[in-house]
């Protein structure tokens, strides 16, 4: 089996933003994720006042929407770019809403449902095929991913070594990659993890794809080479499991992990809220059915917990936190949970400058970098953050594409020129890391 790939091309991108989305079942026969997006529509809003920002947040918690980005109503303000998912039934109303309150507004998606079943159609027409060549600019499922990574075990023993780290709530391996050419000499590691959020399929992506460009190119490439030899590299493509595999099964936009709540019919703490840093402050939730929901205590998702295990047991030799999320277009660094300058700024300061750059140099693309504090918006508990505070000198989070257009549901043909740029941007920070800063 040759499970190294082949291609497609192009770009899209807009502002900044939050998603909104109201959940809800419909009734009939069904089709995709039991036909729930039916006539949904999204709509882009922009608040200009602080007034007009005041009046959609009542109105966002009088309707408790979801928001997809940013992640926390709190967040939402004068100037905000918003984008919201509105129900077909709540269609109408809300649209007078936003003419009576002088809102101004644009429909970007008019059918959520055939968005969605467009998506689908081209991925059961793929699935269709073989996979004994495996292609890496489309969305695979857990199982897929799984099969994956026990393929390239076997096949690439000098390079790869796959293990667990535990188990997830529903019962899942939480699988890591070790990547890097075996050395018996001490090796400094940098940490890579994907899809903390089950929806961002963009990032278990990226993830496999760093994987591949790693095995075809060592030989070819300098900067590989000197990456593999140098350092091992411990890569997580699906972190948050079981949200991972629900969001394939039942709902495309699903956030969270799937942990019960024995006081709630909720499910799920967002995982990237339930580190033991700043725990449940500022844009966390200790509501269970939000999406931000803390968890009931730090580390109470298995998933958290495991990989926070793991980076204390090897804290000494990870030099470096990567984690990859979206959507944005963003590069962002410590910290999250308040607006204080990290001790070792200008080096990370620099390597995200360097960095983004040589991701514009691909295809364009215009990523903000700076701490997340201020580039994105306040958020505690997050691994970021976590990982700086224990002992991880060199703690970044990428946003990939887009900034909103497509937002969630990057589509495929977006899926190579997202990763070919965020490969030199991962390079980049490597090789920076390696020979600037001790």
């Amino acid at each position: 089996m040759n499970f190294l790939g082949k291609s497609r091309s192009r770009t899209a991108a807009l502002l900044p933003l939050c998603w909104l989305f109201l959940k809800i079942l419909r009734p009939g026969h069904s089709h995709l994720y039991n036909n729930r997006y039916a006539g949904d529509k999204v709509i882009r809003l922009f608040p200009k006042t602080d007034g007009e920002a005041h009046a959609l947040k009542k109105m966002f918690r009088q309707l408790q929407v979801d928001l997809w980005q940013p992640s926390s109503i709190s967040h939402v303000s004068e100037g905000t770019v918003t984008d919201v998912h509105v129900l077909q039934n709540a269609s109408q109303a809300l649209l007078a809403f936003f003419h009576e309150a002088n809102i101004q507004y644009e429909i970007l998606i008019e059918d959520l449902q055939k968005a969605l079943e467009k998506e689908s159609i081209l991925r059961t027409q793929r699935n269709r095929r073989s996979l004994s060549d495996y292609n890496y600019e489309v969305y695979h499922s857990l199982e897929e991913i799984q099969d994956w990574m026990h393929h390239l075990n076997k096949t690439y023993s000098g390079f790869i070594h796959l293990f667990s780290i535990g188990r997830s709530y529903e019962g899942r391996s939480l699988f890591i990659l070790k990547l890097g050419r075996r050395s018996r000499a001490y090796k400094r590691a940098v940490w890579i993890d994907c899809g903390i959020h089950a929806r961002e399929w963009i990032g278990p992506t990226f993830c496999q794809w760093f994987v591949k460009e790693a095995l075809l190119t060592y030989r070819s490439d300098p900067v590989m080479k000197t990456m593999l030899n140098h350092l091992y590299f411990y890569i997580m493509p699906v972190f948050n499991v079981d949200g991972y595999h629900f969001s394939w099964t039942h709902d495309r936009f699903w956030r969270k992990t799937r942990s019960r709540n024995s006081r709630f019919h909720c499910r799920g703490v967002d995982a990237n809220r339930n580190w033991k840093v700043k725990w449940c402050a500022e844009g966390a939730s200790v509501h269970p059915c939000d999406d931000t929901y803390c968890g009931p205590f730090p580390e109470s998702e298995p998933e958290v917990k495991a990989v926070a295990n793991f980076l204390r047991k090897h804290r000494k030799h990870i030099r470096a936190y990567l984690s990859f999320h979206a959507y944005a277009q963003m590069l962002l660094y410590p910290y999250s949970y308040k607006y204080a300058t990290i001790p070792n700024f200008s080096c990370v300061e620099y390597a995200a400058y360097k960095a983004v750059k040589a991701l514009r140099s691909v295809h364009g693309a215009q990523y903000k970098y700076g701490p997340a504090s201020r580039t994105l918006y306040v958020s505690s508990g997050n691994s970021m953050d976590w990982a700086y505070k224990n002992g991880i000198p060199y703690s970044f989070a990428f946003e990939l594409r887009d900034t909103g257009h497509f937002g969630f549901l990057l589509p495929e043909m977006l899926i190579k020129p997202t990763c070919t740029e965020t490969m030199l941007a991962v390079k980049n920070i490597t090789m920076h890391l390696l020979k600037k800063c001790p």
